[in-house]
């Protein structure tokens, strides 16, 4: 089985150092300083008070790893779009596209039924780009629960967390979905597969697109966030209006808010990956997990005050501290041709 994992940082490192470790013919996809530290010196991770290392193959060239079994893209939503173009050679016939990032996916509607089914999200995949360039059938959902960070180039430090939901935009149990479930269990990673992956995808996109605009906003924590009336209550207004879309959609949402407020509060005095970013200069993942949210709103006719208010806000912070994305316009980027067929 060749696996690549696009975007090997903090995740993508994690992960794919487990599957090498077990075997799997692992290439991955990275750049810059951590890709040269990964080649130089091997890729590190600091986990359970140990360090396991690897020397991996990776590339800053997907043309060099040829056409692969799975795709498993770590990259965030906005630089995903960006390099769609240049993932051509890694997709054969057969080739699965795994989405493990945040936010709703570019292939969202894809399979769904109802009067949305293969409708495209301008706001994660401007013009279809990720649709045509690479193809709703390849995609398999992944929703990504651990969390790590890169402490310095080709060292990654686990915090906590091994589970990689995965599921079907059909719902269905494929053989593709059971033969990755198998790898990363092999790996030592849970990976249960789920026949309605968007239920799992708004369970973690509930907390997520308020507690990480709202923390970037305040530059608190979310023991702060979650401790503060003012805050709490916001978050609470805005994860209501994300049900109302989520259930207009047919989402199922299997625990209370309280539950889920409750879940983030056992976490603590954590910064959200929105404010990590902030306030390390890296673009804010804004539009997956929130500008996708107010999209789907107006598509379904929910009226989103509080969410619209918070995006206005955060993208103004992002914009004044020269972090908010553009995505590029379909068309606009390289390697813009006709996408192979691909066998579900």
């Amino acid at each position: 089985m060749k696996i690549c994992i696009y975007g090997a940082g903090a995740i993508g490192g994690y992960l794919g150092l487990c599957l090498a470790e077990a075997g799997y013919g692992v290439t991955l996809i990275a750049r810059g300083p951590h890709l040269e530290a990964m080649k130089t010196n091997g890729l590190r991770l600091r986990i359970d008070g140990a360090e396991r290392i690897i020397h991996p193959t990776c590339t800053d060239d997907p043309a060099e790893a040829g056409p692969q079994d799975y795709v498993i893209v770590t990259l965030k939503a906005h630089q995903a779009c960006e390099v769609a173009g240049r993932m051509a050679p890694l997709l054969g016939p057969d080739t699965a596209v795994v989405t493990a990032m945040n936010g709703i996916p570019w292939w969202y509607f894809h399979k769904l039924p109802g009067p949305h089914q293969d409708h495209r999200l301008d706001s994660v995949d401007p013009g279809g780009r990720q649709w045509d360039l690479i193809g709703p059938e390849r995609a398999i959902g992944c929703v990504v629960y651990p969390a790590t960070e890169i402490v310095e180039p080709g060292v990654i430090r686990h915090v906590y967390g091994d589970k990689f939901t995965l599921g079907e935009p059909d719902g269905s149990i494929s053989r593709r979905c059971l033969r990755l479930s198998e790898a990363l269990t092999d790996a030592g990673l849970k990976a249960p597969i789920r026949d309605n992956i968007r239920d799992d995808i708004w369970k973690k996109l509930w907390g997520n697109l308020c507690f990480n605009p709202i923390s970037a906003l305040t530059l608190t924590t979310l023991d702060v966030i979650i401790a503060d009336p003012g805050t709490v209550a916001l978050a609470r207004n805005m994860m209501g209006e994300a049900q109302a879309i989520g259930e207009e959609l047919g989402v199922e949402f299997r625990i209370s808010m309280d539950k889920r407020i409750a879940g983030a509060a056992q976490v603590g005095a954590h910064k959200t990956s929105m404010l990590q970013d902030l306030e390390r200069g890296r673009p804010m993942e804004i539009d997956a997990v929130l500008t996708s949210v107010q999209e789907l709103g107006r598509l379904t006719g929910v009226p989103t005050p509080y969410i619209d208010t918070v995006l206005a806000l955060i993208r103004q912070r992002a914009l004044q501290a020269g972090l908010y994305p553009r995505l590029p316009a379909a068309g606009a980027m390289e390697g813009v041709a006709a996408r192979p067929a691909a066998v579900g």
